[in-house]
């Protein structure tokens, strides 16, 4: 909900009821990922996607049914292969999506998560998606120290559930991760086809990811501009003035005048598994004390620019610092895909492009090339007759597949 967390917020701050429908799993090629959110308010206006097109308008109805009659709801959306225009995913995938309607001060939970979304404060939003009728769209609000919100059914608490439920949410805001988690009502962990137990999805709301990019050449400020489309708060660092300048990278959000290994160690606080490091100076003054640092820490991806002799030259050195064989075996040098890149633009679409694959696990060939999932990220879609075998017959979706 962050991309439309300003228009909920002023709706909330109005008084005005609204519906949410929230992605809350995907498998085969779903165009959305979890946390994709369609809001509807009370006069029927609309803001946000849950499919990029697919089932829209069967998600608005969706909406507008929950407004009305006040009870949440988890549909499934998938391929129809007796009619590939019904509501559905003609790109063959399935999206699962709850909808929960939200009335301002009724629900401690959401009014407080809504709020940390709006500011930015980290929070992870937890809610019960199935499991119990009286625990169903109930919201917790989990920041680092403390949490808002309450799970009960009927008169009574369910502690235990609550209590591991808090801890799961706080340990995937720590990761900033979204997803669902499977708990029984005395708080163990479960499989989702187990008897009694309670569906929860959490969505971290964190600051941006970070890219680093250490080394103010020309290259530079296309790797810049490519990680702002990606969504990446940008830092430019270089130890020489003259070219570490505002003026030289406008889209950084940062542009920092130190040496890099230096900077590294001063933000070690404010790295995490999403961080993502650009190493450009392909100088080995500058590279190595980097790197030496770099590929010692839990940071997402470490890349560095250099000709395959320098690449060499660079390892050898590096393994003469102490570094092992596991850590050596994360640096991605030369860094990016070959595509063939010779302009600064063309090199960050590589770079880009390796950051991703790496990220989300693909294969770096062609799509043409096979006829495997296009998503490596997400399972593969469950067979109607495998999920129709397990569901109550009364919870079946009209719109599944």
């Amino acid at each position: 909900m962050q991309d439309i967390a300003e228009q909920l917020q002023a709706w909330h701050a109005s008084g005005r009821s609204f519906a949410v429908a929230t992605v809350v799993g995907v498998s085969g090629s779903a165009p959305r990922d979890p946390g994709a959110a369609l809001a509807v308010d009370a006069a029927g206006e609309a803001v946000g996607s849950v499919s990029g097109g697919c089932v829209e308008g069967a998600v608005y109805e969706l909406c507008q049914a929950a407004l009305e009659s006040g009870e949440p709801v988890l549909e499934r959306f998938g391929y129809s292969d007796e009619d590939a225009f019904a509501v559905g995913l003609t790109c063959g995938g399935v999206l699962d999506v709850f909808v929960q309607p939200v009335v301002p001060g009724a629900d401690p939970g959401m009014d407080a998560g809504l709020a940390h979304v709006a500011d930015g404060t980290p929070v992870a939003l937890a809610r019960v998606i199935a499991g119990p009728a009286g625990l169903l769209g109930t919201t917790l609000a989990v920041t680092a120290d403390g949490a808002v919100g309450a799970l009960s059914v009927g008169p009574s608490t369910v502690g235990a559930l609550e209590r591991a439920l808090i801890a799961e949410a706080r340990a995937m805001l720590d990761a900033g991760r979204t997803g669902r988690i499977v708990l029984g009502l005395d708080g163990r962990p479960c499989d989702e086809e187990d008897r009694g137990t309670v569906t929860c999805f959490v969505e971290s709301y964190v600051p941006a990811p970070r890219m680093l990019v250490f080394g103010a050449i020309d290259f530079a400020a296309a790797v810049v501009r490519i990680g702002k489309f990606l969504g990446y708060h940008v830092t430019v660092c270089d130890a020489r003035p003259v070219f570490a300048t505002t003026r030289r990278f406008p889209e950084a959000d940062e542009v920092v005048v130190d040496w890099p290994h230096r900077y590294l160690d001063s933000q070690l606080g404010r790295l995490d598994g999403r961080t993502v490091l650009c190493v450009l100076t392909h100088d080995a003054k500058f590279d190595v004390p980097l790197l030496e640092r770099a590929l010692r820490l839990p940071v997402g991806y470490v890349g560095a620019m250099g000709s395959r002799r320098t690449h060499r030259d660079r390892h050898a050195k590096l393994r003469e610092a102490g570094l092992t064989d596991t850590e050596l075996a994360r640096l991605r040098s030369p860094i990016g895909l070959d595509l063939g890149s010779r302009t600064p633009e063309e090199t960050a679409v590589s770079v880009a492009a390796e950051i991703i694959a790496h990220r989300r696990g693909g294969s770096c060939l062609p799509l043409s090339a096979g006829d495997g999932p296009i998503h490596h990220d997400t399972a593969a879609p469950e067979s109607r007759e495998s999920r129709e075998s397990r569901e109550p017959a009364d919870r079946r979706s009209p719109h599944a597949a």
